[in-house]
């Protein structure tokens, strides 16, 4: 009986992990929720991914054509391009938390700035739940899963939190520049400390 539950579970969780969160209001990411009352190792990691989604959703809160399409320099990418950069990041945090792997042929850079805004902030929210949710001794489990034609590639935990977490961060930051120098910045009285909006 328990290995058909187990089954079941397998089959289940990752179709989860694919559609949570899809019709959330994006407003209800210009907050970070109360404080968990417990810290564990799952607790943490999700909440630094609560503190990235909320830097995410202002960075990217009223986008015009102009800061989308600006570039800092010659071959460096523009807004846009970093906001396709940072859907693909926000991919590989959710994939991991799904136990999924990640695939080399998904695209992402036809979607539109909506829509490739609104699947980022998806997969983020969906990523952090699942961390909060997972014990500490099944977090140690963890793993970045990269599938390719010629080779697969698995990284741990410890990667995730200094690779994409953190590279999603640096690049929130970059945008928050672009529309600074383009003359649309964010607005004021958003409080990072304490995670509210204006």
């Amino acid at each position: 009986m328990i290995k058909i539950y187990s089954f079941i579970a397998l089959l289940v969780i990752p179709a989860f992990c694919s559609c949570q969160n899809t019709e959330t209001e994006l407003s209800t990411y210009g907050q970070i929720e109360e404080a968990p009352e417990n810290i564990t190792g799952g607790n943490v990691l999700g909440r630094f991914i609560d503190g990235l989604i909320f830097r995410y959703y202002w960075a990217t809160e009223g986008l015009n054509e102009d800061d989308l399409t600006y570039r800092p320099s010659d071959g460096a990418r523009n807004c846009s391009e970093t906001i396709h950069h940072l859907l693909d990041l926000s991919e590989v945090i959710s994939n991991a938390a799904c136990r999924q792997p990640n695939l080399r042929s998904e695209k992402t850079d036809t979607l539109s700035f909506e829509q490739a805004r609104a699947k980022t902030l998806s997969n983020l929210s969906s990523a952090s739940e699942r961390f909060k949710a997972m014990p500490d001794d099944s977090l140690e489990t963890v793993q970045m899963l990269f599938k390719s034609d010629n080779a697969n590639r698995t990284i741990p935990i410890w990667n995730l939190m200094n690779g994409p977490v953190n590279d999603a961060i640096y690049h929130v930051g970059q945008i928050v520049s672009f529309r600074r120098t383009t003359g649309n910045p964010i607005k004021p009285g958003i409080s990072m400390m304490y995670g509210t909006g204006p």
